[in-house]
């Protein structure tokens, strides 16, 4: 339907064909839950009554329809429904079927980071201790570490050479 033939509905008419298109992401959710609630909760409690009633015992459990083929059922819907909400999110974001109703100032959905928290000033790297009763270690006393091409550490090399 061109523009033209749009405008030219009346209100009631224009009301008829937007009902599909307002109402489908709530009816494909509430189509998701009926079928999840069939399948993994009435379903099953019917199957155990019918083969109690007729014979006798339970002999095999409910195979969830929905989970053939590896759940695609439920990672389809999932995808529908998600790229569905995303969806009604940017149009909530751009203004889109509010009723009227415009967001207040300062209200959305743009992360805004917190103040930065002052940290006291450090007074600089003290010495380490002692540990186990060693005594500590200073920088000019430790041998230094060696790597190679790759990073990794090489040998502690000996203060004198091995002749």
């Amino acid at each position: 339907m061109s523009d033209k033939d749009y405008n030219k509905l009346n209100d009631s008419e224009k009301k008829k064909e937007d009902w599909m298109n307002s109402k489908w992401r709530p009816m494909m959710g509430w189509t998701y839950m009926i079928t999840c609630i069939f399948d993994f909760v009435a379903a099953p409690i019917l199957w155990s009554l019918t083969q109690s009633l007729f014979h006798g015992s339970v002999q095999t459990q409910w195979q969830p329809l929905t989970l053939q083929g590896a759940g695609l059922y439920h990672i389809a819907m999932g995808a529908v429904l998600g790229i569905a909400a995303y969806g009604r999110t940017q149009e909530k974001l751009n203004g889109a079927n509010n009723g009227g109703i415009q967001p207040p100032s300062g209200v959305g959905t743009t992360y805004t980071p917190p103040a930065p928290i002052q940290q006291p000033a450090a007074s600089g790297f003290s010495t380490p201790t002692a540990v186990f009763g060693a005594p500590a270690v200073t920088p000019s006393e430790a041998p230094a570490v060696i790597t190679g091409f790759g990073g990794k550490p090489g040998p502690v090399q000996p203060s004198f050479p091995a002749i």
